[in-house]
């Protein structure tokens, strides 16, 4: 910020430390520059496993900021760990996730169009994970900021998070030793549920969420019926054709569609979705199609809901494995463990959130949103966002919205990976509103009006900037209130029972030596003499 401070600036850094003024300073003054920064990663929208720009911009500059950055951690790519130390201190962790959605591409504009020159089958940020990262990143370096200015120790590690889409690098990173040492951890995400706009987690967390491919293969046709001659003729197109690949997808689909009822009771909120990466791998021919693979992801709120519906598709794959003449193959993409609570962690972070105030938008936002609303055939609204965006939400009263929709035993709802680090550090789920289209009645808003304001400044600035105030002010409490960080790690230890492999703890569920699935043919932009394309590789 140039030229003389605003009154309104100063009254907003009024009442906290000097420390945490330098730090809501340091986010003002940068906060252009940062606005910019989100655009880029808006723009790159990769998807899952493959955000090789996105990651990189992302350890080229917080190298360029003073960290210590490792490329590629526990065998993932575009996965990374950013350490900067002031010295003895507690040790705080944060992160960003930056994965686009596969056919979500969306332009900044007030109707549905994807991005010029892309197909509409390309990734787009959704929730959007651009805003998500920068938010966390803009919080961390005002923190380092303060901690510069002011002398204070500690250490600030900060991840980079591919793959939350598919649930997938923090159960991968906690598997192996990366999440250890830690006092403490943030966990930023952009408002979705509408009980809990702006405010944090209580009681009720997120759920697991267990993912596993199938791949069958029929690599020996010619043994299917092999006694049948055909007549003589030893041509393929005279034999009866082995089943082979498609026919073990199609029936894995199919079968396993018909069976859900019997996997679980119909109780607690459940979801199981599929994808198919390959299908065949030959031509309309009497040829039998070589390979084929089915991918299923489930959101279930207990790890036992989870094992038992695995159990179900494993099953299924081995029975349809040998009436297609395949062998089958089940590798995990990712196994997350329920979340872990930490109330007193969660009032910490509510109480600074109460003191900076909730998120607003001005003129230039709401009349992005009326222009929506009018491509929706809406007649434009005063106040076009959903009722209580720019409100707070104590966590307490978030808790008795959550369990007045949830079965008593149910403590855990939807899904996100960033469960796994709650299990080897206290950390809280901050939730920030996110600008989001008020309806008309009877109505519900089609997703891409909220991908289109995810790439407006004015509509998506207020959202990550004021996650950055709360996430900067609160690692400076923890780093100057040792009584605070004592009361959250307490929690911890006795939520626990003892801390990392107390008697209450649940290890990660993935195993030691696994290596991450970035070889599947995950969608991905392609180099071509064309130029940059989008492709479903088979």
């Amino acid at each position: 910020m140039t030229g003389p401070e605003t009154s309104a600036a100063s009254d907003a850094r009024a009442g906290w430390t000097p420390a945490q003024a330098e730090a809501l300073r340091f986010l003002e003054e940068r906060h252009a520059a940062f606005s910019a920064d989100h655009m880029t990663i808006w723009n790159f929208q990769e998807p899952s496993w493959r955000e090789y720009r996105s990651s990189a911009w992302y350890m080229d500059r917080l190298e360029a900021e003073g960290f210590s950055v490792e490329r590629g951690t526990a065998g993932m790519p575009t996965a990374f760990r950013a350490t900067w130390s002031n010295g003895p201190g507690p040790r705080i962790a944060g992160y960003a996730e930056y994965d686009a959605v596969p056919g979500q591409s969306q332009a900044p504009v007030p109707r549905r169009q994807p991005r010029e020159g892309e197909s509409k089958y390309a990734a787009g940020h959704t929730d959007p994970h651009s805003a998500l990262g920068i938010g966390a990143f803009a919080g961390f370096l005002a923190a380092k900021r303060a901690m510069e200015e002011h002398g204070l120790g500690g250490t600030l590690v900060f991840f980079g998070e591919p793959a939350e889409k598919m649930c997938g690098s923090k159960p991968v990173h906690a598997t192996h030793g990366f999440y250890d040492g830690l006092d403490a951890a943030f966990s930023f995400h952009p408002h979705s549920f509408p009980a809990l706009t702006n405010g944090c987690f209580w009681e009720t967390t997120s759920a697991p969420y267990w993912s596993r491919i199938y791949t069958f293969e029929c690599d020996t046709p010619e043994t299917w019926q092999a006694d049948v001659t055909a007549g003589g003729v030893t041509h393929m197109h005279a034999m009866a054709r082995a089943p082979g690949a498609i026919d073990a997808v199609c029936l894995m689909y199919t079968t396993s569609k018909m069976m859900k009822e019997s996997m679980l009771p119909h109780t607690g909120s459940w979801t199981m979705n599929e994808f198919i990466p390959i299908a065949g791998q030959a031509t309309a021919d009497n040829i039998a199609p070589s390979v084929g693979q089915i991918q299923y992801s489930m959101r279930a709120p207990d790890l036992e809901m989870c094992a038992a519906a695995f159990a179900v598709l494993d099953r299924n794959a081995q029975q349809i494995a040998g009436m297609t003449h395949c062998t089958v193959t089940a590798e995990w993409i990712t196994r997350t463990r329920a979340g872990l609570p930490n109330r007193a962690f969660s009032e910490l972070t509510f109480r600074n959130f109460e003191r900076l105030g909730a998120p607003h938008w001005g003129e230039e936002a709401k009349a992005f949103a009326r222009e929506l609303q009018g491509a929706l055939g809406m007649e434009p609204m005063q106040e076009p966002f959903v009722d209580g965006l720019m409100r707070l939400t104590p966590p307490w009263e978030a808790e008795e919205a959550f369990r007045a929709q949830l079965p008593a035993w149910q403590m855990n709802y939807a899904a996100d990976d960033y469960v796994d680090y709650t299990w080897h550090a206290p950390t809280v789920r901050l939730y920030v509103g996110r600008p989001t289209l008020e309806p008309a009645p009877g109505m519900r808003c089609p997703e891409w009006t909220r991908h289109a304001m995810g790439g407006t400044p004015a509509c998506i600035d207020p959202m990550w900037s004021k996650a950055a105030e709360v996430i900067s002010v609160t690692v400076l409490d923890l780093l100057t209130r040792p009584e605070a960080l004592a009361a959250i790690r307490a929690e911890f230890e006795e939520r626990t029972g003892g801390g990392v492999g107390g008697s209450a703890w649940v290890a990660p569920l993935l195993p030691a030596d696994f290596r991450a699935p970035i070889g599947y043919r995950w969608p991905e932009y392609v180099d071509t003499p064309r130029g940059r394309e989008w492709t479903v590789p088979g």
